[in-house]
């Protein structure tokens, strides 16, 4: 533990220099996190941004809404269509990039015109062994990245988070919905929405970790392995498959690998990923 203090000294420090904030915030572990943390060194010298979009499902931003109601922490909340984005809904390989550039723009219009010095963002030490072309979008407008610069996992946010009485201590991981659908393939409002209210559907069930992936009109649910032997029972099953094909899904399938974080990844090359 004391090393984890320190890293969350460094934290401080790093935050202290910093002077002032607009902090990202999506109500995700990292980003609440990264948040109360600032608010706690510069009080009101540090904001929260939230984007609202349809790739952003409501019960995020809703929560997002409520941790700032109840921490005394501004909050601005700017609409951000990724849709609206060129090349966007195309869903290339690069669009995390289009999305990040286009609303870190927006933050640091806002942040110029409060006074605000500096954005901030919540990538951790773990976001560096994944294919994050968001990544290149932070470093294009000098968005700071104070859980890098403090060489924080997120395994250690959630320690941290916990020590600190944060609710998301122990929240499941999350990637906005435009990460469920396979590169290429056409994004659209009505497909969004078919991904939030299927995978609010097994979040209501009490299913923790889930993702449903987009493939055309197939859904292909990724759970954790623990939780296999309740999908897969026969009245969890039907009712599961029932409410997707309500949605718009004609086939309804799970993954055997189980959960995991960015397995669409696996569909691009190196090739593809230049921005």
């Amino acid at each position: 533990m004391d090393l984890l203090h320190e890293k969350k000294r460094h934290l401080e420090n790093y935050l202290k220099e910093l002077g002032s904030v607009a902090v990202a915030f999506s109500s995700g572990v990292d980003s609440t996190f990264l948040l109360k943390t600032a608010h706690e060194v510069l009080g009101d010298r540090a904001v929260a941004v939230t984007a609202r979009s349809c790739s952003f499902p409501a019960r995020e931003l809703e929560e997002a809404k409520a941790f700032c109601v109840s921490e005394g922490i501004e909050q601005i909340i700017v609409d951000s269509e990724e849709l609206d984005i060129d090349g966007f809904s195309q869903n290339p390989p690069n669009r995390c990039y289009l999305c990040k550039r286009e609303l870190f723009t927006k933050i640091r219009d806002i942040a110029a015109e409060r006074g605000i010095l500096y954005i901030a963002e919540g990538s951790n030490m773990d976001d560096n062994g994944d294919y994050r072309p968001g990544l290149i979008a932070v470093s294009e407008l000098d968005v700071k990245s104070p859980l890098r610069e403090a060489e924080l996992t997120k395994e250690e946010i959630r320690a941290l988070s916990k020590e600190m009485g944060l609710q998301t201590w122990d929240k499941p991981s999350f990637a906005c919905l435009s990460s469920r659908f396979v590169y290429g393939e056409t994004i659209t409002k009505e497909k969004l929405y078919m991904v939030e209210r299927a995978e609010q559907k097994l979040l209501d069930m009490g299913f923790r970790q889930v993702r449903v992936r987009i493939h055309g009109n197939i859904a292909r649910i990724e759970i954790e392995r623990s939780e296999f032997d309740k999908l897969i029972c026969p009245e969890i099953s039907e009712s599961v498959t029932s409410y997707f094909k309500e949605l718009g899904f004609l086939y309804v399938t799970m993954d055997l690998n189980g959960y995991k974080m960015g397995s669409m990844n696996k569909t691009i090359d190196a090739e593809s990923v230049k921005v």
